[in-house]
């Protein structure tokens, strides 16, 4: 790999940098969990493009790169799954006590 392409994608990586944190940083607090999600999506196929790879059989370089991918990625997305739907139990209605009940402690 020569010098140019690796200068090439640091800078394609770091404006990529850039722009993900301004966009994220204006979204609205409402929207955080559609977004989660989606980027749920996005480390799915970032695991499915590392499973290619690591078991593509280029060499054992790629190999271990690609376990390391697998491994992040899963990580990545088991991860969001879950703080996801902890993010929606905020959002489901409570049931509400009955005022005997808890006064009481039983039903009348």
């Amino acid at each position: 790999m020569s010098a140019d392409a690796i200068l090439t994608g640091l800078t394609i990586f770091m404006l990529a940098t850039f722009l993900g944190f301004e966009v994220i940083r204006r979204v609205p607090p409402l929207l955080h969990t559609p977004l989660m999600s989606l980027t749920n999506a996005i480390s799915g196929i970032s695991l499915v493009a590392s499973l290619i790879l690591a078991g593509s059989g280029r060499g054992t370089f790629a190999t271990v790169l690609g376990g390391i991918a697998v491994t992040a990625s899963t990580i990545n997305v088991v991860g969001g799954f879950l703080i996801t739907d902890r993010m929606l139990k905020t959002f489901r209605r409570r049931e509400r006590r009955d005022p005997e009940v808890s006064k009481a402690g039983r039903a009348p």
